[in-house]
């Protein structure tokens, strides 16, 4: 750098200190994350997210933060002691220092945020009942009163006739629940509103408070069965387990809700029927509901939301820029609020341009503002105001920051990380980290969580809105179109990668669409480091692309590319138990490639939703799509054909029809062994050592088994390392040799955990149960199986919860206790009859007998054994 760095000078108030101070950071051309890694290597703690906070604010940062910048800038030691001394120099003496400005405190800019507080652990809840209801006989659950409340905002003013007004017609001495709606123009504030009412009522409400933003005006509005999803796990319903139509949803939510004193807040309704299926029915529960339209329909207390008086309006405009600048130009401070029309985020956006250019006098912007007025005078409601007012922000920025705020448009909702924008823009993640934060500067980006892509960053959806009016009018198709390519295939790239290293999949597929565009390497090491925390944040990003590009395209490469990218997200589906998400969005991009006449993407999907299906129990649908997924295949990839083959087999054992399932896997095997695909080679082997050891051939069995522990384990195929291990912890099992057994599953149920696969580490954690309820070890034995018991009935796994039911019977029988046992053993034999699972009803129903024998039923006991004895016949033929 030819020049030297900026010196704090004779600043006399701490907002020129800062504009200093934000010289240094600009002077550098480092981005927030490159200081924060500068700062760490010489032992500084730099957060980012403080930076951000401390430069976009006027009061001073703590001393601690001023020299970490200056260092992480390049300052040398004498520099930083310039800039802490003039740091000192503006500070007032302690005793003059409020409470409100103790550091720490949320008013401090430059304080740490306090560590948020360990999660709750996720409530429990007996699952539903086969008519829905909750299981009268399950046992006692600890519920964790669920808050879904975003936090409140410290940036809040006036409204406080408003927050009363609103107590008190929320008068829960009234019969029946009461409900509010607070309605008003876009941008008025109804959120933020709603959230702090709901934060001052939260002890009035001690069952807790759901919320959701239904996105009534965005391009994807929630529909009911929805969000009844989501309010129905917050209150403790397996995931599972929620009924999967509407009706069941409502009646469910309803029956949780009527004994509870509970607080909903529906944000962004769009019309009523948004909101009717949501509203409680308890006589102590209470809704808001925030609307831009006044839901004539809704019957409802009702609290319209006006703008900002003038005195509140600049209050807001000297939260941001501070009092005494606001005080300096009363005039033009006036009058931006009035041309604003009193509108909160006008107000703040306003606002925001001027605290990110603190050289600027307000009347500068009051002139700027004069020339909208005419548009502003003449609306009615307040949304285009604020189009105006961001639009005068996006034409004062550069042609960089521009293109980046209209390509950012195109990507979906809620959040996003820096790979996004520089996929959009063809640009590399360092350039685009700095562009992100010229626009966290001007407000009109906001940084949020930080995950393992680093920074979240969120767009406001009035920005979103503004940014998609402009792109259409100012970048040609084509542009959009290339762009909106580079961010699926960015997005595939990632998710194949990320996928490729948790190394959980064996499914192989045809070839899917070209990637036209891919970060280099060196910058996709820290996604890979964590892929699961990867997809936990970029979950609701990917998803919601899929369904944007399918909304919005029919045909085309973006078709191919959303599609394969549905498919490429099974693996993490299937570890982190997503199952309503994957067969919906996977549901959409198969009709959606099947009408594009796109039969690799069909044949892969195809195959992705039999592996759901047959996790659900569903066995006639996973029949189905295995089947279509190789119709649609044949001829091609032969990895992918010995996929689709492995899980038409599994299906097929499940059923109890081994010769077939025996004929596929054999296929499978010779498929998988010519196209090279180890994980498909191991999954296959395994499945026929299985039906060997459900048929009796144990030590065939147990040599398959051992067979492919020591393929996965050269692989380096975890997953398959675990399945070896449960499957040779069966072998030991039936042999007797319960010791060696219980290590196998307690290998394989670590090696499940660490994959971050619940479901898969309770089958070894339910079959070690077992295993130790036959070693003697009755107590830990039992916990281990009810434990797995309702994991099982979380997921709606009926297999798993079926086996868990049986070795609980084989456990009470063990205790001496039948007529327990049969209760147990009833139960497994009924979920073994509903999933069509042959050779375990028979043998669920020789425990049956035996409980019926020892419980004093001859009669009964001679029955379950003759009906075991008919199954196993119809098995055989």
């Amino acid at each position: 750098m030819t020049t030297p760095l900026p010196r704090p000078g004779t600043t006399r108030t701490a907002a020129e200190f800062v504009a200093r101070l934000r010289g240094v950071k600009a002077w550098s051309r480092l981005s927030y994350r490159a200081l924060e890694r500068r700062a760490r290597k010489v032992g500084d703690q730099l957060p980012a997210s403080t930076v951000a906070t401390s430069l976009n604010r006027v009061s001073l940062p703590s001393e601690e933060v001023v020299a970490a910048l200056v260092r992480a800038c390049g300052g040398d030691p004498a520099a930083v002691r310039e800039w802490v001394e003039a740091r000192r120099a503006l500070a007032l003496p302690d005793h003059f220092v409020s409470a409100v400005d103790t550091p720490g405190h949320a008013s401090d800019p430059s304080a740490e945020p306090e560590p948020a507080p360990p999660a709750a652990a996720p409530p429990v809840a007996p699952g539903p009942g086969r008519h829905g209801g909750l299981r009268p006989d399950g046992p006692a659950a600890r519920q964790v009163a669920p808050c879904l409340l975003p936090p409140d905002l410290p940036l809040f003013v006036g409204r406080d006739g408003e927050l009363s007004e609103t107590r008190r017609l929320l008068d829960l001495a009234a019969s029946g629940p009461v409900t509010m709606l607070v309605s008003g123009p876009a941008g008025v504030g109804k959120t933020a509103f709603a959230v702090r009412l709901g934060h001052l009522l939260a002890a009035r409400f001690p069952d807790g408070q759901l919320y959701v933003d239904l996105g009534g005006f965005g391009d994807e509005p929630l529909e009911p069965i929805t969000v009844l999803g989501a309010f129905l796990r917050a209150l403790g319903v397996r995931g599972g387990t929620v009924p999967p139509d509407l009706m069941s949803r409502i009646h469910l939510y309803r029956t949780l809700l009527a004994q509870r004193q509970m607080l909903i807040i529906l944000d962004n309704a769009a019309n009523t029927r948004q909101v009717t299926d949501l509203l409680p029915n308890g006589g102590r529960c209470a809704a808001i509901v925030t609307s831009r339209t006044t839901l004539a329909d809704l019957g409802s207390r009702r609290l319209p939301l006006g703008t900002l008086d003038q005195d509140a309006g600049l209050a807001l405009l000297s939260e941001m820029l501070g009092r005494e600048r606001a005080a300096a130009e009363p005039d033009a401070a006036r009058f931006i609020v009035q041309t604003c029309g009193g509108l909160p985020l006008a107000v703040w956006v306003a606002g925001a341009r001027l605290a990110a250019r603190p050289h600027w006098p307000l009347a500068k912007v009051a002139q700027a503002l004069a020339d909208e007025q005419r548009r502003l005078d003449e609306l009615a409601v307040g949304d285009v105001a604020v189009r105006a007012s961001l639009e005068l922000t996006y034409r004062g920025m550069t042609p960089t920051a521009q293109q980046a705020l209209l390509m950012l448009s195109l990507s979906p909702g809620p959040d996003f990380a820096a790979w996004t924008l520089a996929a959009l823009l063809d640009t590399t993640l360092s350039d685009a980290e700095a562009i992100l934060d010229d626009l966290v500067e001007v407000h009109l980006v906001e940084i949020g969580a930080v995950g393992a892509s680093g920074f979240r960053y969120r767009l406001h959806d009035l920005v979103r809105l503004l940014g998609r009016e402009l792109l259409e009018r100012e970048v040609p198709q084509r542009s959009r179109t290339e762009a909106l390519t580079r961010l699926l295939g960015a997005s595939l790239h990632l998710t194949d990668l990320t996928a490729d290293a948790l190394g959980a999949d064996f499914q192989g597929g045809p070839q899917a669409q070209p990637v036209s565009w891919r970060l280099p390497a060196t910058e996709t090491d820290q996604f890979v480091a964590d892929p699961v925390a990867w997809f936990d944040d970029e979950r609701r990003f990917l998803t919601a692309l899929v369904d944007q590009t399918l909304h919005d395209a029919e045909t085309g490469p973006a078709v191919g590319l959303a599609a394969g990218l549905a498919a490429a997200l099974t693996t993490f589906f299937q570890v982190r138990s997503h199952f309503d998400e994957w067969e919906r969005l996977q549901s959409q991009a198969l009709k959606a490639a099947l009408h594009a006449a796109d039969q690799r993407s069909a044949a892969k999907l195809h195959r992705c939703l039999g592996e759901l299906t047959t996790i659900l129990d569903r066995y006639p649908e996973a029949l189905e799509h295995f089947e279509q997924a190789l119709l649609l295949a044949h001829g091609q990839d032969a990895a992918f054909q010995a996929s689709a083959t492995a899980g038409l087999a599994y299906v097929h054992r499940l059923l109890g029809r081994y010769d077939s399932a025996v004929r596929h896997f054999e296929e499978a095997v010779e498929l998988a062994r010519a196209a090279g695909n180890v994980n498909c080679l191991v999954y296959a082997t395994n499945g026929i050592g299985v039906i060997d050891l459900e048929q009796g051939r144990v030590d065939a069995a147990r040599q398959r088994f051992e067979e492919c522990l020591g393929v996965s384990r050269a692989a380096g195929y975890r997953p398959g390392e675990a399945q070896a291990l449960r499957c040779l912890g069966q072998s030991h099992r039936a042999q007797g040799a319960y010791p060696v057994a219980a290590d196998c599953f307690r290998r394989a149920a670590s090696i499940s955990e660490d994959l971050g696969d619940r479901l898969t580490a309770t089958h070894a954690t339910c079959w070690l149960g077992d295993v130790l309820v036959r070693q003697g070890e009755h107590g830990e034995g039992r916990r281990l199986l009810a434990r797995s018991l309702w994991t099982y009935r979380e997921f709606g796994n009926l297999w798993g919860e079926a086996a868990a039911s049986y070795a609980l019977a084989e456990a009470q029988l063990a205790a001496g206790r039948p007529v327990q046992a049969r209760r147990r053993a009833e139960a497994a034999v009924d979920l073994w009859r509903r999933v069509g699972s042959r050779s375990w009803l028979a043998i669920g129903l020789d425990t049956l007998a035996e409980a019926h024998r020892l419980a004093g039923d001859p009669v009964a006991s001679s029955l379950s054994r003759d009906e075991a004895a008919a199954v196993r016949a119809v098995s055989q033929v």
